[in-house]
């Protein structure tokens, strides 16, 4: 009787265990698809991040070098008029 009873108190614990050691399991898979979720958000966030100061310093890069290429266009046709003047002025003298 003693016997019966000591195997089924085995037995029962070892069902206890295995029980406890299925919701442990569940509950790790678990823990471990949230930090898998966790982790794709932050990167997806990070990655949206970078392309959004990437497009804005890119922006900011074609408007200097629009507003560069104006100036220049600018003092080219600053140099052209002077010149323009100077050999008009020239002439006036020359005559």
């Amino acid at each position: 009787m003693r016997k019966i009873l000591l195997a089924a108190a085995v037995a029962g614990s070892a069902l206890a265990l295995a029980a406890c050691s299925d919701a442990g399991d569940t509950e790790a898979d678990e823990t471990v698809e949230a930090m898998n979720a966790d982790a794709e958000t932050a990167t997806d966030n990070a990655g949206e991040e970078v392309e959004a100061t990437a497009g804005g310093t890119a922006a900011s890069i074609e408007a200097a070098a629009d507003a560069a290429a104006d100036e220049a266009v600018k003092t080219t046709d600053d140099i052209a008029n002077d010149a323009a003047s100077i050999a008009d002025e020239a002439e006036k003298a020359a005559e």
